[in-house]
């Protein structure tokens, strides 16, 4: 998934980026609020993880600046020194997800993440069942009955979205957001997003027939079940 950290403190924000990219999240930064705001208005993130005490102004006004922006769910979890109840009751009614304060565990953040992706998708536990594949999004992995399927961490990051999104059209423009980061910096020509869903309905169909993994015509990917 692609989290956006949006922290001033520098030792902080590498190591949230080591420790998850290291559980294979893509990871991008902004230091300021003005970065931030750039980002945010440009891409869609699975997370934002917002300091409130940002050099150049409040990361309330970031999130209520999302919140104002259509079609958007990005899930918010608010990091901050500030402990103060009313801080914390502020954040979660102006939308944020969850609140951490300062100084927090890095399991405990990724704890966080994985609920906030159980709740937001209505799953009842870490895995989801596609016909006879089992998608664990807390390990990372993929089975086919007991079976284990040796997926890139692109193909594993691309089939758990579109089954966090089934039934839905994905358009190549959206994966390619969520799988590879900020669409600004890749190429737009480029067919590599076809390459990846290619090789992995290859891999998916030496178990079993997959055609309810879709091709939309000039639009994208639907995982219709």
């Amino acid at each position: 998934m692609n989290v956006l950290i949006v922290e001033d403190e520098k030792g902080l924000a590498l190591e949230m980026d080591e420790f998850l990219s290291h559980e294979g999240f893509t990871i991008e930064h902004a230091r300021t609020k003005k970065t931030a705001g750039e980002k945010i208005f440009v891409n869609n993130y699975d997370f934002i993880l917002l300091d409130l005490g940002l050099p150049d102004g409040d990361g309330f006004e970031l999130l209520k600046a999302l919140k104002n922006l259509k079609d958007r769910n990005d899930a918010v979890i608010i990091l901050t020194a500030r402990g103060a109840v009313d801080d914390r009751i502020m954040g979660l009614e102006q939308g944020a997800d969850d609140y951490l304060a300062k100084p927090f565990s890095l399991n405990e953040l990724l704890a966080r993440i994985h609920a906030i992706t159980r709740r937001k998708h209505k799953l009842e536990s870490n895995e989801i069942a596609v016909k006879d594949f089992r998608i664990n999004i807390q390990n990372r992995t993929v089975h086919y009955r007991e079976e284990r399927i040796n997926l890139t961490k692109k193909e594993f990051e691309i089939f758990n979205y579109l089954v966090l999104n089934k039934n839905r059209v994905i358009s190549r423009i959206n994966l390619t957001e969520h799988v590879w980061g900020d669409v600004l910096e890749i190429n737009s020509d480029s067919n590599f997003v076809d390459v990846h869903v290619k090789n992995l309905r290859k891999k998916l169909s030496q178990f079993t027939p997959v055609d309810w993994f879709e091709t939309v015509r000039s639009i994208g990917y639907r995982v219709n079940i």
